[in-house]
């Protein structure tokens, strides 16, 4: 008879702690949102009572939605946006550095080129005709 109770109590127990850890698991797409100050936290809390009934199919897209948002960035975006645009412009000004740069080198290859040829062309005293003597 004792063992009855004891396995009464442990089933009322568990069932219990099964209950209210659902609950606790469904409320943390919530507080992930009330941490992070999420625009939408109401609608993320509601959302996840109504995972409950639709037999937990929508909470991974709750926890989801609950850390797309970050209150020092938002959605991330823009930022992104942002950060494109500004790599965008560095490439831009990198290739024009590159451009300059080679027409500098082949600038100074051309010189040097002359430079090489008037060090191996012998300078030939001018030639004196008959007629001036």
């Amino acid at each position: 008879m004792l063992l009855d109770y004891v396995a009464l109590g442990l089933l009322v127990f568990v069932a219990l702690v099964l209950f209210y850890g659902v609950i606790v698991i469904h409320d943390i797409p919530y507080e992930i949102a009330k941490k992070r100050n999420h625009p939408h936290q109401d609608a993320i809390h509601v959302t996840g009572w109504i995972s409950l009934l639709t037999l937990h199919v929508i909470w991974p897209f709750l926890w989801i939605w609950a850390t797309l948002w970050r209150e020092d960035r938002g959605w991330g975006m823009t930022q992104i946006k942002q950060e494109q645009s500004d790599l965008h412009h560095d490439i831009t000004q990198l290739n024009q550095q590159l451009h300059e740069l080679t027409q500098q080198v082949a600038e100074l290859q051309n010189l040097q080129q002359q430079q090489q040829q008037s060090q191996t062309t012998p300078n030939r005293p001018p030639q004196s005709t008959e007629g001036d003597a």
